[in-house]
């Protein structure tokens, strides 16, 4: 039984990895979070501590550290192995530099960082400590994901394919109030909502050969990844008002699809246990680690800064939408 640590424990994530660590057999034995609307902690850990003042968060993974610390029930006995990061984006590296130097391995969720240099340092730090970094990158760990990587490494080595990528998840005035709406904070909407969608292409078709932005704005974004095996047009959006008719009527607030050659590669099933599967790899040793989150940060590192292009060349045809303004004139 490994002793886990959780960062950020009232999101909306931090339950799902609750979840891994009591599905995978663990002890949640500590977490943090400034706000104190964590009671879904009793339904996998209630005999956890919880804190919402850092500095005591802080001394008790020390005490665990130093391993100070007997759990009357045998549980939390022994030193901390595990340090999981559920906090908003700008604080994860941070975050992981201080469960390194608790001498735990960490599990953060993505975007692991929001810059490629923060790579660098936190290897640097890996190294100090003798301790590991794992991201959540769950759809490699998705079946239909390795069925298309299984089918685009078996097919014609020099085809590239043609994708169009559309994930829209509307998103109300809460958002550009919450850190999510910060630029800085978040990394903007291909960050926030798109990381693990440029992981995943990456990781099927290939490193990126160029990085198109069309159109880029507070709640959508729309360009052309050139990989080594596709072409891939996307468009992302928390905007309501982009979702098709089809969408709509159904009454769904969401819409994800990932077309290859005109062929609807479905993936919008089987997520609810990816993060289970993604804490059991971690567990066995085959976690993805900082070098695997590398290519997914420089992808969205370079949108956040590129200069939109415009409707020019060959873009989504999403992207010819109206612009929405910002709820609050920002």
């Amino acid at each position: 039984m490994k002793n886990f640590a959780l960062i950020g424990a009232a999101g909306y994530i931090a339950p799902r990895h609750m979840k891994a660590i009591s599905d995978t057999q663990n002890s949640l034995c500590a977490a943090y979070d400034n706000f104190d609307s964590v009671g879904i902690i009793d339904s996998f850990f209630p005999n956890c501590s919880f804190f919402t003042q850092y500095e005591l968060f802080e001394r008790h993974i020390t005490k665990m550290k130093n391993n100070d610390i007997i759990d009357k029930n045998g549980k939390c006995s022994g030193k901390l192995d595990y340090v999981s990061i559920c906090t908003p984006n700008y604080l994860h590296d941070a975050h992981i530099r201080f469960g390194l130097r608790s001498g735990a391995d960490v599990i953060c969720e993505k975007p692991l960082v929001l810059n490629p240099w923060n790579i660098d340092a936190l290897s640097k730090v890996e190294s100090e400590t003798g301790k590991k970094v794992y991201n959540i990158l769950q759809l490699r760990l998705h079946k239909a994901i390795i069925d298309l990587k299984n089918r685009i490494e078996r097919g014609p080595k020099d085809k590239i394919y043609d994708i169009d990528l559309t994930y829209i998840t509307s998103r109300g005035n809460w958002y550009y109030t919450s850190w999510k709406g910060d630029i800085h904070k978040s990394g903007g909407v291909a960050t926030n909502i798109g990381v693990h969608f440029y992981d995943m292409l990456s990781w099927v078709f290939g490193s990126v050969k160029e990085n198109i932005v069309h159109i880029s704005s507070h709640d959508r974004v729309a360009g052309m990844l050139k990989l080594e095996k596709a072409n891939v047009r996307y468009f992302l959006s928390i905007d309501y008002d982009t979702l098709p008719v089809e969408a709509k009527e159904m009454g769904k607030r969401t819409y994800r699809s990932l077309l290859m050659e005109g062929e609807e590669i479905e993936f919008s099933d089987g997520f609810t246990e990816l993060h289970t599967e993604s804490y059991k790899e971690i567990l066995n040793g085959n976690g993805f680690g900082l070098e695997e989150a590398r290519a997914s940060i420089q992808i969205v590192h370079d949108i956040r800064h590129a200069n939109p292009i415009g409707l020019k060349g060959d873009y989504h045809p999403y992207a010819k939408q109206p612009l929405s303004k910002h709820p609050f004139g920002w």
